[in-house]
């Protein structure tokens, strides 16, 4: 699921590249919760991937609310590196004019994220999908916290574009 997000993210900001556009990218995993806050309620818990792997007050601050200032904007591309579970120790980076923000990762249209986003391309999938892409240990986690994801924030329905993506090796079929 996740790798999906960002390949298609990469995709968009070459495509904003290509037009001259100044493109800022970051992915989810960049704004993660510590693993110890992560897996409090146990790794495989789908409500806490969910609730509580994201640092939604961390993103609000050094990215989102920065980048709608009317002026002197500025942003961090992320805060922790999953893979050492420490700060990324990232530099605040000033932002030029017209640049354009690709964020990628899931959940993105919960309550508490969307505030701070313009547009938002939803990706949709099947379990069947998920299951296939997803390692066996994270697929109940996964599955979990994407069902309430869809019963919660209803993405198809207040997304701006929902792209079908059942295969990655095949481009997206966009339904709206």
């Amino acid at each position: 699921m996740d790798a999906d997000t960002s390949a298609y993210a990469g995709l968009l900001a070459d495509a904003l590249r290509r037009r001259a556009r100044p493109v800022l990218q970051a992915d989810w995993t960049g704004f993660w919760r510590p693993r110890s806050l992560r897996y409090e309620f146990g790794r495989d818990d789908p409500d806490a991937f969910h609730d509580g792997w994201l640092d939604v007050s961390g993103l609000h601050r050094e990215v989102l609310d920065p980048l709608g200032a009317p002026s002197g904007r500025w942003w961090v591309p992320s805060l922790h590196d999953p893979a050492t579970d420490r700060a990324s120790r990232a530099a605040r980076e000033d932002v030029p004019d017209e640049a354009v923000l690709v964020l990628s990762g899931p959940f993105l249209l919960r309550d508490d994220v969307r505030s701070g986003l313009d547009l938002v391309v939803h990706l949709t999938t099947s379990d069947a999908a998920v299951r296939r892409r997803t390692p066996e240990p994270d697929v109940a986690r996964v599955l979990g916290g994407w069902h309430r994801y869809l019963a919660e924030s209803d993405p198809v329905a207040r997304a701006d574009a929902v792209l079908r993506c059942e295969d990655p090796k095949h481009p997206a079929e966009l339904l709206r």
